[in-house]
């Protein structure tokens, strides 16, 4: 599981003109599946997210969390954050899961994350343009191969 954890100030994502989705001061969360993720990987993911401390004190210092500003998240789904580049100019997405698993494990994602804080997301597989306001601007990537393995 890959998450790119962007701080922002005000973020939306639209589907077909209308908006979805929608937060003021939190994260955007650009979260990508593949084979082996599951619900374990998923509830230290979602620790690490919401105790994450990137958010200013009042002397300025990087040291609260979402938790502790009572911030928002707007949840994307991102295959493509598994784009293999390595060959070639055209990406391979053959790491990223199938849809259906994926699915399935991105709604387990937010559900869990809704333990701790209000949610707004995109829809799975939609064509989403996504606004972000990123305040910073404060750029986060998670790999649970990287943090778990």
């Amino acid at each position: 599981m890959r998450a790119v954890i962007q701080r922002s100030k005000k973020s939306k994502v639209t589907i077909d003109g209308k908006v979805n989705g929608e937060i003021d001061h939190g994260y955007v969360v650009l979260v990508g599946f593949t084979e082996g993720d599951n619900e374990a990987i998923i509830d230290k993911m979602v620790n690490k997210i919401v105790n994450l401390r990137i958010f200013e004190d009042d002397q300025g210092k990087i040291n609260l969390s979402i938790l502790d500003v009572n911030g928002s998240i707007l949840s994307i789904s991102q295959f493509t954050l598994y784009a293999n580049c390595k060959e070639g100019r055209r990406p391979s997405f053959t790491e990223a899961l199938n849809p259906a698993e994926a699915t399935k494990l991105y709604d387990m994602f937010n559900e869990k994350l809704r333990e701790y804080v209000i949610v707004e997301t995109g829809i799975f597989g939609a064509d989403m343009k996504v606004e972000i306001y990123n305040d910073g601007p404060v750029t986060i990537v998670l790999d649970s191969n990287e943090l778990f393995k």
